[in-house]
């Protein structure tokens, strides 16, 4: 069922938690709502749930008008972090808990329906301490869904997990939202939660929604610096746009005398225009590093594909993460430059002070209003 919010603000004395908001939940989606502590995403979810009462502005969850009403009375349920499972009460008595709390006498086959669903069927009559984080977290799932919400809230649910359960119940969830076909809304500061699981993500910040779209969209195409640098790393490098030629906008690096090119779809500037300052920005894994002496050997031209944007610097430092080599150059253009490079054919000559050139495709490039704060959404910023 759709949820639409519409001029929906929350204030807590003289502050506000969340801005005049107006957003649309498509019914059967998984939608999430990512930004950092105090950004509003929960406060947000708590007025849908009918936990807090919106200042000003109105929820509706289809044609119905739910302001006002009392969690009780809404068709949502919702899971916290904090499992809250009584430790007196086995898997198949919690999961039952709700039904019976509404006189329902004959649970047991949608008990044991829903258990199938979230793969616990064999762990029925197990107690919550005789049950992993994750098994603990789907029995708490089981209880919501086992009450025919028409929407699921979840805050936060996989935060007490580990990184590699974690992932593992990221998948887990969006397979049983596919299957029982509800609306899930998700609140989270995890990018990766986030991104694996949502068909749409509103990234939040300041209790304002700055960009709204799907995973792949938010990631590729950045309309702000927060983000940019909220969802993964991105390189930031201040330029002037020196023309604009038809579909491709022509830049100078401040710092350097190389060209930068990028499809002017890609430049969330409005109008760009000639003598215009952009912040250009390029993800640390759509670029590649070949070492200065095969750039400059004739015999050796293939190594750079023509038409790349191209930087010049040195190697700072190098990691092994296994999957993959993470690099930071110096570069006339940026004094932290992030590249990640896939772990397939490693380059032994890259290491702490060598010569590089960086390159990558003007398609992978986007440009941002230079009025912006290049820091925005960044860890460093937090602090």
């Amino acid at each position: 069922m759709t949820i639409t919010l519409s001029g929906v603000s929350k204030v807590f004395g003289g502050f506000t938690a969340v801005h005049p908001l107006d957003l649309t939940i498509p019914e059967g989606s998984f939608f999430a709502l990512l930004g950092a502590s105090g950004c509003g995403k929960t406060t947000t979810l708590r007025m849908i749930a009918g936990l807090e009462e919106p200042t000003d502005g109105t929820i509706r969850l289809g044609d119905d008008d739910i302001t006002r009403l009392p969690p009780h009375k809404r068709p949502v349920n919702t899971v916290f972090q904090n499992y809250a499972l009584f430790p007196h009460l086995d898997v198949a008595e919690n999961v039952a808990f709700g039904l019976r709390r509404r006189g329902i006498s004959s649970v047991r086959k949608q008990v044991e329906e829903t258990l199938e669903l979230v793969e616990l069927g064999p762990l029925a009559k197990r107690k919550p301490r005789q049950l992993s984080g994750g098994q603990q977290q789907r029995v708490a799932l089981a209880r919501a869904l086992i009450n025919r919400p028409r929407v699921l809230l979840l805050d936060e649910p996989l935060g007490a997990l580990d990184l590699k359960l974690r992932r593992q119940m990221q998948l887990e969830l969006k397979r049983i939202q596919t299957e029982v076909g509800i609306t899930f809304v998700h609140v989270t500061h995890d990018q990766e939660e986030a991104m694996t699981m949502a068909d749409t993500v509103a990234v939040m910040n300041r209790g304002r929604v700055v960009q709204l779209g799907a995973p792949d969209e938010l990631y590729e195409n950045p309309r702000s610096t927060f983000a940019a640098n909220f969802l993964g790393t991105s390189n930031l490098i201040e330029a002037e746009i020196l023309a604009v030629e038809g579909a491709e906008l022509r830049l100078k690096a401040v710092g350097a005398d190389s060209v930068l090119r990028l499809p002017v779809e890609r430049c969330a500037v409005e109008e760009p225009r000639a003598g215009g300052k952009v912040l250009v920005g390029v993800r640390p894994e759509k670029i590649s590093l070949t070492h200065a002496a095969d750039a400059e050997d004739s015999d050796a031209s293939g190594t750079i594909p023509e038409g790349s944007n191209v930087l010049t610097g040195r190697i700072r430092d190098a990691g092994y993460l296994g999957v993959s080599l993470q690099y930071v150059v110096d570069s006339p253009v940026c004094s932290e430059f992030s590249v990640y490079e896939p772990n397939v054919e490693r380059d032994t000559r890259l290491t702490r002070g060598t010569e590089v050139v960086l390159h990558w495709r003007p398609s992978h490039t986007f440009a941002l209003d230079a009025a912006q704060d290049a820091e925005a959404g960044t860890a460093e910023e937090a602090l």
